[in-house]
């Protein structure tokens, strides 16, 4: 059975950028909802709920028909949050490695906040934009529908915004522009680095 994973931090440690309201409802009440109906979708299939929920999406063709859909939403959801939850932190400069290999990649650090910028403003309805590694080992934005992982791509995500309106409503009702660019302040380099390092062995 999944459970939902404690916060490494109190929910208000992100304020002013992410009021601690947000937070406390996003973690008990948006992700422990994925982990329940996840662990109900597989309440028939033990075979499966000895998986981790990353084995459960990148394969999800062998899932049986009448919970892919749930599991494809709902294990996503549990390790999209469980990913962004470790990458925020207050007061963490931008540098390491994935410093350097985003300077290389995409000309400049304000050349990728950019992109980043423009690619969470302008997706349409819920999903995340990511950093990711992809399969030939060179770093790109890319965004998601929903709860979909860069895991299912075969990329591997380094960082991650979660646009779905539950993440920023009660603060920045419909200015996502605001979020996103408050979300640069909230963003934990050293874990992001390592995020980085891993994904390249």
């Amino acid at each position: 059975m999944f459970t939902l994973p404690n916060l490494p931090y109190v929910y208000s440690a992100l304020e002013p950028f992410i009021d601690a309201k947000t937070m406390e409802i996003h973690h008990t009440k948006h992700h422990q909802a994925y982990i329940d109906k996840l662990n109900k979708a597989l309440e028939k299939y033990p075979e499966l709920q000895k998986k981790s929920a990353e084995e459960l999406i990148k394969n999800l063709e062998s899932i049986p028909e009448d919970i892919r859909t749930a599991v494809r939403n709902n294990a996503g959801g549990h390790i999209n949050h469980s990913f962004f939850w470790l990458i925020l932190k207050k007061g963490i400069k931008p540098e390491g490695e994935i410093i350097e290999a985003i300077k290389r990649t995409f000309g400049s650090f304000e050349k990728f906040q950019e992109e980043f910028n423009t690619k969470s403003v302008n997706l349409f309805g819920s999903g995340w934009c990511w950093l990711v590694l992809n399969k030939d080992k060179k770093l790109e934005v890319i965004t998601t529908p929903n709860q979909d992982s860069p895991i299912m791509l075969g990329k591997k995500p380094i960082l991650g915004i979660d646009l779905w309106e539950h993440a920023y409503y009660l603060k920045y009702q419909n200015r996502r522009s605001e979020y996103v660019n408050a979300f640069w302040n909230v963003i934990n380099w050293k874990v992001v680095n390592e995020n980085f390092l891993k994904a390249k062995r």
